[in-house]
């Protein structure tokens, strides 16, 4: 073996062994003695798991001979990820969480888990499943919440549940029983979650171009954000980091605004401007004369609104959040106008890269952590953008399953992350 073999080799394994490395951000505080209760540290630094797939391509990447390809995919599994649970019975989810919980308290950091396994999961699109009842749901959840048991994790809350309510699945849900059992699964999860002494959870909200600011507030109202630590925004989608900050503050304000600001405020979220907002336009939660979702100097009147009718609450009064920054460096696909009937632009959007590395010290006052939720080089799933198929049109072929692993949209978000990606070395 060469030279240079051996040395990719020797990477590739500390790659494997990335616990070792966990950290934060670029430079990483030392853990310190972990906190109590829920509130995630500004000082934490998560878990790499040495099993993601980063880890295992940098190792085919070498037995291939692909010297530049390892090194950058040892650089990835060096960071942390989050570890999605979306699979088995209660008994086998608790000894997977267990086996992370007892790895992650050996390197002195703290996992974050996603949970994604909610009856009626991502209507019947391309990552339809879950428990098949609400009791089911309940026992598997309650499998995870007895594998962390008493150790320090941050938890997100069923992705795309709130954003995505069974009202808004194709065959609807005209008598709204199914979409108010969505609810109640999600304060399940919240109650039995929360019931853990140091777990940080975080119901998760979809994206800046998705809900409505008063829409949102109001469903994490609804499903118990004041029984949690905050919300997640943009889990495996790819809004720039700035954008989701200030969505994510409009949103925590309208919550305080229609929670506890005047009393004839109380209860109507769908007062709050969002940001499609603009004098000019009604305040429906749609696109509105000069607003441009994808130009934020448009929303200059959505902050102004905020600023004349709400104010300035307490900080320590407003909703924390955390961000999903695995696919956000170089912001969102914009399709060619007209080319697509559904571009389907947040499924595996070509020619973006991984944004900000993980941290829980952002230097945002209501920014709790930057994270890597979406487990990067997983495909979103098969997508057409409004072809007939069976290739997607931006890639010239059929895209992997959701959920697999697709070497090639790995090495892509890698190549073009910003900033460049570099070891982390966990100091």
């Amino acid at each position: 073996m060469s030279r240079v073999r051996r040395l990719l080799v020797s990477v590739a394994c500390a790659a494997l062994a990335a616990g070792t490395l966990g950290g934060g951000g670029e430079a990483a505080a030392s853990p310190g003695p972990a906190a109590a209760g829920h509130t995630l540290p500004s000082n934490t630094r998560f878990y790499v798991d040495p099993e993601a797939g980063a880890a295992r391509q940098a190792v085919a990447d070498v037995k291939a001979g692909k010297v530049e390809d390892a090194v950058r995919m040892a650089k990835l599994a060096s960071w942390p990820q989050a570890i999605w649970l979306d699979y088995g019975t209660p008994a086998e989810i608790e000894k997977v969480v267990r086996k992370k919980m007892l790895a992650a308290r050996l390197t002195g950091t703290v996992p974050v888990f996603v949970l994604y396994n909610v009856t009626g999961r991502d209507c019947s699109f391309y990552s339809a499943g879950g428990a098949d009842s609400p009791e089911e749901y309940r026992a598997w959840v309650q499998g995870v919440a007895d594998g962390i048991g008493t150790g320090r994790a941050a938890v997100i809350v069923e992705p795309d549940g709130l954003a995505l309510l069974p009202k808004e699945c194709p065959e609807g849900d005209a008598d709204g029983a199914r979409t108010e059992e969505r609810y109640a699964n999600i304060r399940t999860a919240v109650d039995l979650m929360e019931a853990k002494p140091k777990t940080s959870v975080y119901l998760d909200g979809g994206s800046s171009n998705w809900q409505p600011v008063g829409e949102l507030a109001g469903r994490l109202i609804e499903a118990g954000l004041d029984k949690t630590q905050g919300f997640a925004l943009n889990v495996s989608n790819y809004q720039p980091t700035d954008q989701l900050n200030r969505y994510a503050t409009w949103v925590s304000k309208c919550v305080w605004y229609t929670t506890e600001g005047p009393q004839e405020a109380r209860g109507k979220t769908d007062t709050c401007a969002s940001q499609y907002y603009s004098p000019s336009a009604p305040n429906d939660g749609q696109p509105g004369n000069a607003v441009d979702f994808y130009d934020p100097s448009t929303w200059k009147w959505t902050d102004a609104w905020f600023d004349r009718t709400v104010g300035r609450p307490p900080l320590e009064d407003l909703s924390h959040y955390v961000l999903d920054n695995s696919r956000n460096g170089l912001g969102a696909w914009i399709p060619p106008a007209g080319k697509y009937t559904d571009a389907e632009p947040w499924c595996n959007a070509p020619g973006r890269g991984i944004g900000v590395r993980p941290t829980a010290d952002t230097g945002q006052p209501l920014a709790d952590a930057y994270l890597y939720v979406k487990t990067i080089g997983e495909s979103d799933g098969t997508c057409h953008r409004g072809t007939a198929g069976p290739a997607d049109p931006e890639y010239g072929s059929e895209d992997p399953a959701a959920g697999a692993w697709w070497p090639e949209f790995a090495h892509t978000l890698a190549r073009n992350a910003k900033p460049a990606l570099t070891f982390n070395t966990g100091r």
